[in-house]
């Protein structure tokens, strides 16, 4: 790839800022970010994501929104898993989104948007299922994000994220060796460590689990599935929203 300049630290630690990081360096990141997953996940990315989606419930038909899409590793996934299925593959940076169009494109099934997904402008109550593989963390703002989502998920309906997450004490080892291991990848492949170095500034103003758990409860999603990998690195987390 080339050459990406940013410096996380500059940017996310406010919402604008956050959001223009994000499109910047994914859009930059766009062509590789399959590869790289792999190599950052020790090739367990596709395996985390199946996993997570063979442990959704059974649904009808489901209408189905796959937040923060990239190159739409979850909108397969849910489409074989779900054959009847309605996906609206939702991303920030325009050539993520191509990459995902492009292996879509000869499936009726799928519809795009580019969007915030803080603010995505789609109709209230409108999806039985939404997929997040690595989104939340990165959101503008995480609570708003929480609340978006409950807003466009019909009741009973399902919120399936993937994702980095803190350990509830005791994480500087934690972010330290994010830092090292996906920084050494940012050196290797841009000469810029934080390229996969944000992903431990950006854990690190991420709710820890337990906090995290509780600011789902708030807005009416509640974990009824939670699945750790890495020593707890990764969570693949399920919740269900509340009938009102």
């Amino acid at each position: 790839m080339s050459r990406f300049r940013l410096k996380s630290r500059d940017y996310i630690g406010d919402r604008k800022g956050k959001l223009h990081y994000n499109r910047q360096l994914f859009s930059a990141i766009a062509s590789e970010y399959s590869l790289m997953s792999g190599v950052l996940s020790f090739g367990r990315d596709i395996p985390w994501k199946r996993r997570l989606v063979e442990r959704l419930p059974e649904l009808s038909r489901p209408r189905c929104l796959d937040l923060a899409c990239g190159n739409g590793d979850f909108t397969a996934l849910v489409l074989n898993r779900y054959s009847e299925a309605e996906v609206t593959a939702l991303d920030l940076a325009a050539p993520m989104l191509e990459i995902a169009r492009e292996r879509f494109a000869e499936d009726g099934r799928v519809s795009f948007v580019e969007a915030d997904m803080n603010a995505s402008e789609l109709p209230e109550e409108s999806y039985d299922l939404i997929t997040v593989g690595y989104g939340l963390r990165n959101a503008p703002q995480i609570d708003r994000a929480l609340k978006e989502i409950s807003r466009l998920l019909r009741p009973e309906g399902v919120l399936a994220v993937l994702d980095f997450s803190r350990w509830n004490r005791g994480d500087f080892f934690e972010l330290k060796l994010l830092r090292f291991w996906c920084g050494l990848w940012g050196l290797i492949r841009s000469g810029n460590a934080d390229t996969y170095g944000y992903i431990a500034d950006s854990l690190a103003r991420y709710p820890a689990r337990g906090a995290l758990h509780r600011m789902f409860g708030e807005h009416d999603l509640d974990i009824i599935d939670s699945e750790t990998h890495i020593l707890g690195i990764i969570e693949a987390a399920i919740a269900l929203k509340r009938s009102t």
